[in-house]
């Protein structure tokens, strides 16, 4: 039986942080590890997106898991992102991993080479079967170039016992819905856009996995709680306060919107790996402006 209760509520998206020499800053990366969960996260999800994954190498990131699962120590439940294009290496990782302390592992769908939905299914029916923990399957076709339709989503869920949710973040409510409405009852739908947190809860979504939460998790919280209890006036309040901050994680790109915020915090610095780079100036006085509005 799928457990998909590990996965409710507000997730993480966290950043790795580095040295000003690009090397890993494992102090820091302690500091926001403890800091969100202070915050009151449900869980947290390492190696992301917003984790900068596509730059850290395989020691890296066995690295990464362990010290964020000794930090962790059990407190919330941990996920891992390992994804990529080619299927059989993703299997690989997964059987190499160590994924004593991990419950999930997310893994965003195929990018480049752009597979039709049977090679979706497939692709992600392999990985199921390889893995001893759960899967959450990462839809987010703006930097994939595929999309995972609802019809391949809910075959997927219905067929494969150890895919247990989907991170949506195709921006397609229509598409959510739909996934939302056929879904059998073991699988959940997580929000992947702070943006659209409450639309996705306010059609049967479970949560979001947020960027949001790396700097102001207990205002994520708040309002994914808020939501998830149908008390809309309440987070759309804090929806609405934080609008201006949501926009501005994105505005140049992520992670680094949100590594100024958390650079301004004394959380990490305000680093990134090449290819991307720190926000402009002017970016980074509006975010230090904005952060004062929301105090």
């Amino acid at each position: 039986m799928k457990d998909t209760k590990k996965f409710r509520g507000t997730g993480v998206a966290i950043v790795t942080p580095f040295k000003n020499d690009s090397s890993i800053d494992f102090a820091a990366l302690g500091r926001v590890v403890n800091h969100v969960i202070s915050g009151g996260v449900n869980y947290i999800v390492v190696m992301g997106t917003t984790g900068e994954s596509v730059t850290l190498s395989k020691d890296e990131k066995k690295a990464i898991i362990s010290y964020v699962a000794e930090v962790n120590a059990s407190r919330v439940p941990l996920v891992i992102g390992i994804g990529g294009n080619c299927t059989q290496e993703i299997i690989n990782s997964v059987r190499h991993s160590n994924l004593t302390g991990v419950d999930g592992i997310l893994s965003v769908a195929p990018y480049y080479n752009r597979p039709n939905q049977r090679g979706l299914f497939e692709h992600f029916k392999a990985i199921a079967t390889s893995s001893s923990v759960p899967i959450i399957m990462y839809n987010v076709p703006g930097r994939t170039c595929s999309n995972i339709t609802s019809e391949t989503c809910l075959k997927l869920a219905n067929e494969c016992e150890n895919i247990v949710a989907v991170k949506e973040a195709s921006g397609d409510i229509a598409q959510i819905m739909r996934i939302i409405k056929g879904k059998p009852d073991n699988f959940s739908v997580i929000s992947g856009d702070d943006m659209l947190t409450i639309p996705v809860i306010a059609s049967g979504g479970s949560g979001v996995i947020s960027v949001l939460a790396n700097a102001f998790p207990t205002a994520a919280c708040e309002l994914v709680s808020n939501a998830l209890k149908s008390n809309y006036k309440a987070a759309r309040e804090l929806q609405l306060r934080y609008l201006e901050i949501i926009e501005l994680l994105f505005i140049e790109g992520n992670p680094a919107g949100v590594k100024a915020m958390l650079s301004i915090m004394n959380l990490c610095q305000n680093t990134l790996r090449l290819p991307l780079v720190p926000v402009t100036r002017t970016i980074y006085t509006r975010i230090q402006k904005a952060i004062e509005e929301v105090k």
